[in-house]
């Protein structure tokens, strides 16, 4: 299945999630790329629109391969497996966390502004991105929302590579997935569009999911 950018991959995963409308729930979208999609996701299940972040911890010298994760309320994720791989010593892994904790608490500033986390104590929450390689970032994100109170947690992409979707149902109490390729190798292949999503489409897509729900503090 091939994607022609965001916003179709948002239509198509909100079409699936549609049933969920009942419950309620609040979409949390994984800046960057992952808010787009999650936009289209809560407007057509006329929920509330937060981002819920989390940052991927790269390899020293080799930022690209992920070795973990961490996010909001001090949840961490790491494989030890991959950082032994790397032959990276503590003190550089320790100076990848505190730079990715530095980014986080700058994104959390930047994106809701004055505005407080919408709270999903006791409610459904439906995390998204616009796909997964390795899970840690998704991982961490289903942990955040746990740690924050959610009831349930339901973690929607539209593509990831199957060993990575059959992983994460041990920390999301559901994974919609509407492509999960046997040859997956990276999300971009599977959209004709991917270009990066930036800080500015973040902030307003979250001031416009505010605007079309007509409340100041959305939620239910």
């Amino acid at each position: 299945m091939i994607f022609t950018d965001r916003v179709d991959a948002g239509r198509r995963l909100a079409e699936r999630l549609r049933p969920l409308a009942e419950e309620k729930p609040v979409v949390l979208g994984l800046p960057r790329g992952g808010v787009p999609v999650a936009f289209e996701v809560a407007r057509a299940l006329n929920a509330p629109l937060d981002v819920i972040i989390v940052r991927k911890l790269g390899v020293p010298f080799h930022r690209e391969l992920g070795f973990g994760a961490i996010g909001e309320g001090g949840v961490r994720v790491v494989h030890e497996a991959i950082i032994r791989m790397s032959r990276a010593d503590e003190e550089e892994i320790a100076e990848v966390e505190r730079t990715e904790q530095a980014e986080l608490t700058r994104q959390a500033r930047r994106f809701r502004g004055d505005r407080p986390r919408i709270p999903v104590e006791g409610r459904t929450a439906i995390i998204v991105d616009d796909g997964i390689a390795t899970g840690a970032t998704a991982r961490a994100a289903c942990r955040v929302a746990r740690a924050q109170g959610a009831a349930r947690s339901v973690l929607a992409v539209p593509v990831a590579p199957p060993d990575a979707v059959a992983s994460l149902r041990e920390d999301a109490d559901e994974v919609v997935c509407l492509s999960s390729p046997p040859d997956f190798s990276a999300v971009g292949e599977w959209y004709e569009d991917f270009s990066q999503t930036g800080d500015a489409e973040v902030m307003d897509l979250l001031t416009r999911s505010t605007g079309q729900r007509g409340e100041a503090h959305p939620g239910r």
